[in-house]
């Protein structure tokens, strides 16, 4: 193993990296730390507290993960960062561990987090996202499976986003983000649907299912309905799994724990495009 860290790396005797681990110069690695095979850490990386880092991920230069909480109301508790497989970390990503003792800071698997980009504690990232330049990630924020957030997006703590959304660059994001939307501006506003999104995902092969999700869209931002009623109107149908997703996700951000909805732009004829 020795032949694989730099010897001006410091490794503390107590972290567990595979055999196949890679350590570049002057890396520093904690004692709670655990790094699966096939993971490579650049130069400058630190990686410290109660982590836990999968298989076969990349860590660019600089990058910081597992410190403490950024949170005021951090105590020193021991919580954690959980990162799985394949994902790029690249230059100067920051990645804090959670807050509350027990709790966890969690990444996926798969994923893309691009020079300079923050996930605060407590934060949950799933699988295939791209996470672009320099966005922050406030803590609890919760980003579904195949998401897209373009460059210098800051996001409110616990905002939701769903599932293959696209956030355009130097958005404000401070509410839910429907899955399956474009969004941007500041304030932000749903524009429309993400088809190529959803055509890269292989969502629009069926297009009884897919037209559904545009008429659930439309009822949602196009009808003139107030938003209220339109969700309360959407089909149920467990068997198209997008509008159920839909309609899941957007009643559940109607909750008084949630931030609420990213608003749209509401008009009652809606364009072939949408």
């Amino acid at each position: 193993m020795t032949t694989l860290i730099h010897p001006t790396a410091v490794v503390h005797a107590g972290a567990q990296l595979h055999p196949t681990v890679k350590v570049g110069p002057y890396a520093v690695i904690g004692e709670q730390v655990t790094i699966g095979p096939g993971t490579e850490i650049g130069a400058h990386v630190v990686i410290d507290g109660e982590t836990t880092i999968g298989a076969q991920n990349r860590i660019f230069p600089g990058a910081a993960i597992g410190l403490e909480s950024q949170d005021l109301k951090y105590d020193g508790s021991m919580s954690r960062v959980l990162i799985g497989d394949h994902n790029l970390i690249r230059e100067y990503v920051t990645i804090n561990r959670a807050t509350d003792a027990g709790a966890i800071t969690r990444v996926g698997n798969h994923n893309l987090l691009m020079a300079y980009s923050h996930v605060a504690h407590n934060c949950v990232v799933e699988d295939n996202v791209i996470i672009a330049n320099s966005v922050a990630l406030a803590g609890h924020v919760y980003v579904e499976a195949g998401a897209r957030i373009s460059g210098l997006v800051g996001v409110h703590q616990f905002v939701h986003i769903g599932r293959l959304a696209m956030i355009g660059g130097l958005s404000r994001i401070d509410r839910d983000v429907p899955p399956f939307t474009l969004i941007n501006g500041n304030p932000a506003q749903v524009r429309g649907l993400n088809q190529v999104g959803l055509q890269r995902a292989g969502l629009t092969t069926d297009p009884q299912a897919y037209r559904e999700l545009k008429q659930a869209y439309r009822l949602v931002y196009r009808s003139g309905e107030s938003l209220s009623d339109a969700i309360a109107k959407l089909n149920q149908d467990e068997s198209n799994d997008l509008v159920r997703h839909f309609s899941e996700f957007l009643r559940a951000a109607q909750q008084s724990d949630r931030r609420g909805l990213t608003p749209g732009r509401r008009r009652s004829r809606p364009s072939d495009d949408d």
